[in-house]
């Protein structure tokens, strides 16, 4: 079975075609990250109108690159939530539109189940059950998953994202957007000593997590600084931020397998590429001896390639789930936990 998938949550626009039986064939993404910079974040009415120029031409590049024809696919695959109204529909609209045009059935996705079954691409994928650790700029939850639609919501932030954190915390520093990689790129050079911040939620005996605190614990240390806070004490913030964070995500992934009782993890979501938070939860890994899977790189963050391969999981349960229905809706608002096994 070939599925074609699309992927237009947020300001990433991604196309991919997925084959059960050869795996990835090929797979395009263009990112809005320069677009949203002068503006300091996604505007969402951009990032709807960048969608609209690239998704066609992705397509055809995907065709290209894999010597497909349009009438080779079987089914088409889009985000349908959560994520932006305007970048779904976008993405729905396109999917629908080259589903009715192609007489394809088409299927709805939901974006955080394509992150979780993306460390299922790679070539030494883990085996059900695990542990989930969704960690992105609009999500931080840990899942125990039994299979495909068999997630169960172990904890999840009551507040600010982990990626959110990231990007709110940089924006403080002067650090511009998008701020994850570049606060931990500067935390490299920070003293560990220089700066102590909490740990939110990190004795609370559940699964939760908080990160406002930790924001505006990095804003106290700010505003104590004169004007012009020098590099190296904008180092030494970011190494104390990145610390806390890392220690908490990584304290309550050991805490969800000790839980469980199961000894695999998987990280998933853009936060995943974070090299200070590989290197604590690998070392945890070799301490408490369990075993961590991470996505490609390339697919840490939004990307077609997740939403083509978890349609093409969920069609192998059951063929009959795409339809040839092309009256669309989009779900902005969609918790994970209320997906079922088809």
């Amino acid at each position: 079975m070939l599925v074609l998938g699309i992927e237009s949550s947020c300001d990433e626009t991604g196309l991919a075609l997925y084959d059960t039986q050869h795996g990835l064939r090929a797979h395009a993404l263009h990112s809005q990250v320069r677009m949203h910079e002068e503006y300091g974040g996604v505007v969402p009415e951009l990032a709807s109108r960048d969608h609209i120029r690239r998704a066609i031409p992705l397509l055809e590049k995907v065709l290209t690159d894999s010597s497909i024809a349009r009438g080779d696919i079987d089914a088409i695959a889009y985000t349908q939530g959560p994520g932006l109204a305007g970048a779904l529909l976008v993405g729905a609209s396109v999917a629908c539109g080259l589903g009715l045009a192609l007489d394809k059935p088409v299927l709805g996705v939901h974006h955080l189940e394509g992150h979780l079954l993306s460390p299922l691409l790679a070539s030494d994928p883990p085996e059900f059950p695990f542990v989930a650790l969704l960690v992105s700029g609009g999500h931080t939850q840990l899942m125990r998953v039994d299979g495909v639609g068999q997630y169960e919501l172990l904890g999840e932030t009551l507040d600010d994202a982990a990626g959110e954190a990231f990007d709110k915390s940089a924006k403080l520093l002067g650090l511009g957007y998008p701020g994850g990689p570049a606060i931990s790129r500067m935390a490299e050079f920070g003293d560990p000593a220089a700066y102590k911040l909490p740990r939110p939620m990190l004795h609370s005996g559940n699964l939760d997590f908080s990160f406002s605190g930790l924001k505006t614990a990095v804003l106290t240390l700010v505003k104590n600084h004169p004007a012009n806070i020098c590099e190296q004490d904008k180092a030494n913030i970011a190494r104390a931020f990145v610390d806390a964070l890392v220690d908490v995500l990584t304290a309550k992934c050991v805490n969800a397998l000790k839980q469980t009782g199961l000894k695999k993890l998987v990280i998933a979501g853009g936060v995943g590429a974070n090299r200070q938070l590989r290197e604590s939860l690998n070392a945890a890994a070799v301490k408490r001896k369990f075993r961590v899977y991470y996505p490609e790189l390339e697919f840490c963050t939004d990307n077609g390639a997740m939403i083509a391969f978890a349609g093409a999981m969920r069609l192998q349960i059951n063929p009959n789930a795409a339809k040839k229905d092309y009256a669309f809706n989009v779900k902005p608002r969609w918790p994970l936990d209320s997906i079922r096994e088809i």
